[in-house]
């Protein structure tokens, strides 16, 4: 996703998502991988996550629009290059590894609809179905 030398700006609204992905895109920086800005950049990481993408391919299927998906880790949209290095992770993994981290975040309240409401059901009885949702998005889109 991120080669050395190159140039990544991310947006931070101090969840605890883009905490963690402030966190990791730091890491790279220190080590000299990237460089890292939150102004304008070629490369935009988001704090895209497993909960969110599963939530989105559900969302667009069900409207008929799957023509419209585009949830890959790695999406080029115009000149700009967006990645998703959480893309595979849990909100509760990263949210654990916020807590285990120190790192300090806002504990924002988020609405959830009836779609959102669904596939957490779903997950509680079948752990890994966001994970199945969206491999399988992966694989039909090759």
């Amino acid at each position: 996703m991120i080669s050395r030398g190159e140039i990544v700006s991310y947006s931070n609204s101090n969840s605890f998502r883009d905490v963690v992905l402030n966190s990791l895109l730091k890491m790279y920086s220190e080590k000299g991988i990237a460089k890292i800005v939150k102004s304008k950049a070629e490369k935009i990481a988001l704090s895209s996550t497993v909960d969110s993408e599963a939530k989105e391919i559900i969302n667009i299927i069900i409207k008929g629009d799957a023509d419209k998906l585009n949830n890959k880790p790695v999406v080029k949209v115009n000149r700009k290059i967006i990645i998703k290095p959480l893309y595979l992770f849990l909100d509760k993994e990263i949210l654990l590894y916020a807590k285990l981290k120190g790192l300090k975040f806002e504990k924002i309240k988020e609405k959830k609809d009836k779609i959102e409401l669904f596939i957490e059901d779903l997950e509680k009885k079948h752990p890994e179905i966001k994970h199945s949702i969206v491999n399988s998005y992966l694989e039909l889109m090759g």
